[in-house]
C-alpha cells in the first residue's frame, strides 16, 4: 500500500508539473507564432443557416444587435462560468436578426479579437472555440459581409489561427463531445476557406471518432441515448455542409448515418418518448425529426434490442429495460448504475420511470442521480451495483463496473417477456440479481420476478426494489396495506406484491436537465436470505 501511494504521489507530481509546463508553452510567443502561420485564404463558402438548425434552436423572436451594450459586453467580470462560455462561444449570434447592423456586430467581434487574439485558457477551450468558429462563419452575413478589407483580413486570420490551435490540441483533450464539435468546426473551416489541410484533417478526425466511439451495433460506447442524438446531429450537419458545397461525401459518413439512424429510430423514432437511462433527460426532438424529413433522411428499425436496451411496444404500451453491461471507464462520464431498471408508458403517460440524471458534476446531486437507488430496480444495502470515483477534473467515472448475463427476449402477440441478470452485487454480497418482466397485452398486466441467486461468498443484507414515478402521479396505499393504487391522467393501476413490506416514499426526480422536483416511489423492502430468494410483484390496469 505504501509503495502504491508513493507511485500515485510521483504520478500526481509529474502530472501537475507537465500540465504547468504545457500551459507556459501555450501562453508563450513561440506557440503564438506557430499557430499564426496561415495561408492567405478568403471566405468563399457561406453555409445556409437552415443547415445549422439541427444543432441550433432558433427563436421565433429575433433580437436586434443594437440592443446589446457594445462597449461593456467583454468587460463584465461578475458573470458565471456558464454565462462566460455562452458569451465567448458567440452562439448568441444565432438569435440576432440578420437585418441588424453589420457594423455593430463586426465592432463587437473586432473588440473580441483585439483582446483575445492570443491563446487564453478560459475562452480558447476546444468546445467554446469550436462553437465560436461555427457561429462566425455561419452568420457571415452580419459577421463578415460588407466590412472593410482590414477587418476581413483580421477576421480570416483569427479563424485560421484558432483552427490551427484546435488541430494542435484536440488529441490532448478528454472532452468527448468537444471533439465532435471541433471536428465540425475544422471541417466547416476547410470548406469555407477552400483549405485542403483543414478539410482533410477534419474528415480524418471524423473517421477516428467513428472508429473509437461506437460499438459493433453503431450505438455509442457510453450507452448514452442523449449522446446518440448529439452524434447523429453533427454527422448529418457535416454531410449537409459537404453536399451544399459540392464536395464528395465519404462513404464512411453515409454508413455511420445509416446505422446510427437505425439506433435513433429504435430509441426515439418509434416510441417518441424520453427514456431516462444513463444520462438521458427529457428533450423534445420533434424539430430534429422535421429537419430529417426536410433533408430526406428516412430511418427504420425492427429490432427490439440494441445497445443494451430492450424495448417492446404496441399501440398502447411501451416497456423499456436496461439489459446492458456498464461501459468502459473512459466512456462512463454520464453512465448511471441502473442495471435491469425499466420504464413503462401507457399511451401518452409514463407509469413507471427512472429518476433521471442531474448533469452538473459539480453538484452533489450528480452522484446521487448516478446511484442504483435512483432507478426502478433492486438495491442491496443502499449501495450501487457499480462504483464511481471522482476524477481530478470533476466527473464521476466508473471504478468497478458490472456485466449483464443470460439475456432472453420473447415478443409475441399475447405475451412479452424480458429476462436478464447482472453481477454488480456478486463481489460484495455474493448475489446475482435476475429480473423477469412479463406482460400480458390482453389484460394489461405486468408481472415482475426479482430473483436473488446466492453464491459461495453470500453475505446477508437489506434489499429494496424501487418503482419511481414522474411528479404529479397520484399514489395511494390501500387500507389493508396489501396494494398501492397508481392514478395517471388516462388510467388507473394497482400494484401488489407477494412480499409483505411494501410502501411509498418521496424522492427526487431529475428528468429535466439540471432541475429537480419531488416525486413518489413505491418500494418493496426486506432482508436477503441464505437460500435463493424470489420476490414477485404485479402491476395491473384497473
Amino acid at each position: 500500500m505504501l509503495l502504491k501511494n508513493s507511485f500515485n504521489f510521483i504520478y500526481e507530481f509529474f502530472y501537475i508539473f507537465s500540465k504547468q509546463i504545457r500551459q507556459f508553452y501555450l501562453n508563450s510567443s513561440i506557440y503564438n507564432k506557430k499557430i499564426s502561420k496561415i495561408d492567405n485564404k478568403v471566405l468563399i463558402y457561406k453555409p445556409s443557416l437552415s443547415i445549422l438548425s439541427c444543432i441550433v434552436k432558433y427563436e421565433k423572436k429575433k433580437n436586434k444587435i443594437e440592443n446589446f451594450n457594445v462597449n461593456s459586453i467583454w468587460e463584465n467580470k461578475n458573470i458565471s462560468d456558464k454565462d462566460y462560455k455562452k458569451i465567448h462561444s458567440f452562439y448568441w449570434l444565432f438569435t440576432i436578426d440578420l437585418k441588424s447592423s453589420n457594423a455593430i456586430t463586426q465592432s463587437i467581434i473586432k473588440n473580441w479579437i483585439e483582446n483575445n487574439q492570443s491563446y487564453n485558457p478560459k475562452n480558447w477551450e476546444i468546445d467554446i472555440l469550436s462553437k465560436r468558429i461555427i457561429a462566425w462563419i455561419s452568420n457571415s452575413k452580419i459577421t463578415h459581409d460588407g466590412s472593410e478589407s482590414n477587418y476581413k483580413i483580421k477576421f480570416n486570420e483569427i479563424i485560421n489561427k484558432q483552427v490551427n490551435h484546435l488541430i494542435n490540441e484536440i488529441n490532448r483533450s478528454n472532452l468527448v463531445d468537444g471533439k465532435m464539435i471541433s471536428c465540425a468546426a475544422i471541417t466547416m473551416s476547410g470548406i469555407s476557406y477552400n483549405n485542403e489541410k483543414f478539410l482533410s484533417y477534419g474528415l480524418n478526425l471524423l473517421k477516428k471518432i467513428i472508429d473509437s466511439s461506437f460499438d459493433n451495433q453503431y450505438f455509442p460506447r457510453s450507452r448514452n441515448v442523449g449522446q446518440l442524438v448529439f452524434y447523429l446531429k453533427y454527422f448529418v450537419l457535416i454531410r449537409e455542409l459537404l453536399k451544399e458545397s459540392l464536395h464528395e461525401i465519404p462513404e464512411y459518413l453515409d454508413e455511420i448515418i445509416f446505422y446510427l439512424g437505425k439506433t435513433y429510430n429504435f430509441s426515439w423514432g418509434t416510441v417518441k418518448k424520453n427514456l431516462l437511462f444513463n444520462g438521458n433527460h427529457e428533450d423534445d426532438l420533434s424539430d430534429f425529426d422535421k429537419y430529417l424529413d426536410l433533408h430526406r433522411y428516412k430511418f427504420s428499425s425492427d429490432n427490439c434490442e440494441m445497445g443494451g436496451y430492450s424495448i417492446l411496444k404496441n399501440k398502447n404500451i411501451i416497456i423499456a429495460m436496461d439489459t446492458g453491461s456498464s461501459p468502459d471507464k473512459k466512456y462512463s462520464e454520464n453512465y448511471q448504475s441502473g442495471p435491469l431498471s425499466f420504464e413503462i408508458f401507457f399511451k401518452d403517460s409514463k407509469l413507471i420511470s427512472n429518476s433521471g440524471y442531474f448533469q452538473d458534476y459539480h453538484h452533489q446531486l450528480n452522484r446521487i442521480s448516478k446511484s442504483t437507488a435512483a432507478h426502478s430496480t433492486l438495491i442491496l444495502n443502499n449501495s450501487s451495483a457499480c462504483t464511481f470515483k471522482k476524477t481530478k477534473k470533476g466527473p464521476n467515472l466508473i471504478y468497478r463496473g458490472l456485466k449483464t448475463l443470460n439475456k432472453n427476449i420473447v415478443y409475441e402477440k399475447n405475451y412479452w417477456c424480458i429476462k436478464c441478470s447482472h453481477d454488480g452485487y456478486l463481489s460484495d454480497y455474493g448475489v446475482i440479481h435476475e429480473r423477469i418482466l412479463e406482460f400480458y397485452p390482453e389484460t394489461n398486466k405486468i408481472v415482475g420476478k426479482d430473483k436473488l441467486i446466492k453464491k459461495k461468498n453470500f453475505k446477508s443484507s437489506n434489499f429494496e426494489i424501487r418503482f419511481h414515478m414522474v411528479p404529479d402521479t397520484k399514489v395511494t396505499k390501500t387500507q389493508n396495506n396489501r396494494a398501492i393504487l397508481i392514478e395517471l391522467e388516462n388510467s388507473g393501476w394497482r400494484f401488489s406484491s407477494n412480499h409483505g413490506s411494501i410502501g411509498v416514499e418521496t424522492g427526487l426526480y431529475f428528468g429535466k436537465k439540471n432541475i429537480f422536483n419531488e416525486n413518489q416511489n413505491i418500494f418493496i423492502s426486506g432482508i436477503t436470505q441464505k437460500d435463493d430468494q424470489l420476490i414477485e410483484w404485479e402491476i395491473s390496469k384497473i
